[in-house]
């Protein structure tokens, strides 16, 4: 995928996905009826984690120089 494709892409998924994944994070944990604040903790942890794996390779080396130009 190049360089331009993945700064793009990335930008979508933190304008729009990251926010929508947040309310889902945040509805699922209500559900459950306020565990203690530890648990809470835990379970948010994991989501991020969770949240950030599938979309590695996308954000890899967005920061830096396009290497073809």
């Amino acid at each position: 995928m190049k360089l331009r494709t993945r700064k793009r892409l990335s930008l979508l998924i933190l304008l729009v996905g990251l926010p929508v994944y947040i309310f889902v994070a945040v509805t699922v944990v209500s559900i459950l009826d306020r565990p203690p604040i530890w648990v809470e903790f835990l379970i948010y942890v994991a989501l991020g984690i969770v949240w950030a794996l599938p979309f590695k390779a996308v954000f890899k080396g967005v920061g830096r120089d396009d290497p073809d130009a």
